[in-house]
């Protein structure tokens, strides 16, 4: 029986090229080695989202776009919107008593995004407990598996803090700990070159730009502030179109001639980005082609299906945490 992975996203936009190094090429490998499940967190992203929600609703068929053309199957993997299970919820308030205020408030992934967010001392509700929920998210479906940067590294051990808690308390085995994958691929930094590439911050190439768009933010690109003339010797180290040749590049020989020949001089930035033009042109074409081909009523056709699907193996969870507590009245 193959194990179960729990994967998503907050569709707080469209995805771009750090998701797909981050996160997206590897839900597409493993969608035949385990039993896939991909979330679009509605729910979650409305947490900090919630006087705009349109940005979140908006953006959730435009999330499954990109899952699809990047070649995750729907036939083989799951992809569910997370506001559509109410089972999630009923799970999250049988969680939060198991939760002390307290141990939220050390949860160094919360802390780290109240500061980022400015918070202070108008923390929402539902953003100080998202840890909950997405503990509920991640047990609903009995996931053992959960792909994480390292950063949420806390959320998984809040998670299992969780689920040992109600097996003790209730005397039952059937909620099931799971485990943080890392990420073996590091982040994509922006196009800036002063952070990681960020739907928020629009620093990022994304999935769906046009050819034109990609070229622009290409010619944009940060390299080296030092490199006035052609013959100067090149900095490498920060240099994002650089860091960009390296990730998506077919030919790791003929980007390190690339670095020797900037290094010692003699090699322009225009000519740098038109080699990177070229090399994601070519990545992104196929992947743009196919996502223009899907249309609203499919993608509607496929997340119906998911969530349905998804829904049901909920429902099993959810029946078994009613039994332990006791709330199964009828």
């Amino acid at each position: 029986m193959k194990k179960k992975i729990l994967t998503g996203d907050r569709p707080s936009g469209k995805l771009h090229l750090g998701h797909y190094i981050g996160s997206l090429q590897n839900r597409v490998k493993l969608q035949n080695e385990f039993e896939q499940y991909v979330m679009i967190a509605d729910v979650q992203a409305l947490t900090d989202n919630f006087e705009n929600p349109s940005k979140i609703t908006e953006n959730v068929f435009e999330v499954a776009k990109d899952y699809l053309s990047v070649g995750i199957d729907p036939e083989v993997t799951t992809i569910l919107i997370q506001s559509q299970i109410p089972e999630i919820s009923e799970l999250t308030v049988y969680y939060l008593n198991l939760v002390t205020l307290g141990r939220l408030e050390r949860n160094p992934t919360v802390k780290s995004e109240i500061q980022q967010k400015g918070y202070d001392d108008s923390i929402p509700a539902g953003f100080f407990c998202y840890p909950v929920s997405q503990a509920a998210d991640i047990t609903i479906f009995q996931a053992e598996i959960v792909p994480v940067g390292e950063d949420q590294i806390p959320m998984i051990e809040q998670t299992n803090e969780i689920v040992r808690r109600f097996n003790r308390i209730y005397a039952v085995d059937y909620l099931k700990e799971c485990r943080a994958v890392l990420s073996k691929s590091p982040r994509l930094v922006g196009i800036d070159g002063k952070a990681k590439a960020s739907k928020s911050l629009g620093n990022a190439i994304f999935l769906s730009d046009t050819a034109q768009e990609i070229k622009n933010k290409v010619f944009q690109m940060y390299t080296d502030p030092g490199h006035i003339k052609i013959s100067t010797p090149g900095r490498v180290e920060g240099n994002v179109v650089f860091t960009y040749l390296d990730a998506f590049h077919p030919n790791t020989e003929e980007v390190n001639d690339l670095k020797i020949h900037y290094q010692r001089g003699g090699l322009g930035d225009t000519t740098i980005k038109n080699i990177l033009n070229e090399v994601l042109q070519d990545f992104l074409d196929p992947i743009r082609e196919k996502r223009a081909k899907y249309t609203e009523e499919y993608i509607s056709f496929v997340l119906k299906c998911g969530t349905l699907k998804a829904r049901s193996v909920a429902l099993k969870t959810i029946e078994q945490v009613r039994k332990a507590i006791g709330v199964n009245y009828f």
